[in-house]
């Protein structure tokens, strides 16, 4: 009798989680960063949901704090799209993630920089050897200021890392505890407006860097008229964002809680445009992965041209 109690509460188990993970199929998880991109106006717009309804899907937005959380968790199966800047697929993909890149976003060089408080003796990233700079490890920032030191004559040993999430490294810029920041829009926007700081270099003059699109394997292969809704539509909200900056502005202060001045500044240095992964945009990918494996920043080397699925835009 014991025997059959646990054979069909196995049976149930069983049934249960092939239950679950049919549901799971109908549910995309979109990644996204508050405020941050064309994800976040999606999201406020609603669109998608209707697009996808066709296809029977329902969306799930969750959100991160950087991309690199964002692809940990597409890793873990609990998302299946995203955006990112340009090193944390990197890092994912030499951790072991079977992630592909699926579209891009054009550079913006202006939109992160390396900033110290205004009355810093600092004049110059030559002068941040020796120095405490904080960045999110993994991040857009890690490339800017990597890339930035090496056109300074310097490398990552020459500076003392900290590595800190947005929020965590801002308390740190306020109480004096680090030499300089390494942040992205709408942060850095946001600490402009705020507090006396001065840029030392942004990515002006450096490797350009795309922001990317990624998906997990899962939804690729099970879902690719899904995927091809998703990019499609995102490809309808960026031009919609270039033609309509101030109605754009205006959905993403609410969510932010930033002053209009911020979010004005935020948007005049960004730039909207999702294109596939062309071999061009590949190859420069190939370059910052080639850069953070040489400074043994990632443990072993990636091919990003193996990892890209070609979207054709419609």
């Amino acid at each position: 009798m014991k025997k059959l109690v646990k054979l069909s509460l196995f049976l149930y188990s069983l049934l249960l989680a092939v239950n679950t993970a049919v549901a799971d199929d109908k549910v995309i998880g979109i990644g996204f960063q508050k405020g941050s991109g064309l994800l976040s106006v999606l999201k406020a717009q609603g669109t998608l949901e209707k697009s996808l309804s066709a296809q029977q899907l329902k969306v799930k937005w969750i959100e991160f704090p950087a991309g690199p959380q964002l692809l940990e968790a597409l890793h873990a199966g609990n998302v299946d799209f995203g955006l990112t800047g340009a090193p944390p697929p990197i890092f994912a993909q030499a951790a072991g993630v079977d992630l592909l890149y699926v579209g891009a976003e054009p550079a913006s060089p202006s939109a992160e920089a390396i900033v110290v408080a205004k009355d810093s003796p600092l004049k110059t990233v030559a002068q941040l050897r020796g120095k405490k700079v904080a960045f999110q490890k993994g991040s857009s920032s890690n490339l800017l200021v990597l890339a930035a030191l090496r056109k300074a004559g310097l490398s990552m040993q020459d500076i003392q890392p900290v590595y800190l999430t947005p929020a965590d490294a801002r308390a740190a810029f306020v109480s004096g505890s680090i030499d300089a920041w390494v942040i992205w829009d709408p942060y850095l926007a946001a600490v402009q407006h705020s507090l006396p700081v001065r840029v030392l270099a942004d990515h002006q003059g450096l490797l350009p860097a795309n922001s990317f699109y990624e998906a997990s394997r899962h939804l690729v292969e099970k879902s690719p008229a899904a995927l091809n809704i998703i990019l499609n539509q995102l490809a309808q909200t960026g031009a919609w964002a270039r033609a309509n900056p101030q109605l754009l502005a205006g959905i993403i202060a609410p969510q932010l809680g930033l002053p209009p001045a911020v979010i004005e500044v935020w948007q005049a240095r960004s730039r909207y445009g999702v294109v596939p992964v062309s071999a061009d945009i590949a190859a420069r990918q190939q370059e910052i992965a080639d850069l953070f494996y040489q400074n043994k920043l990632i443990p072993k080397p990636v091919n990003i041209r193996q990892q890209v699925w070609l979207w054709n835009p419609k």
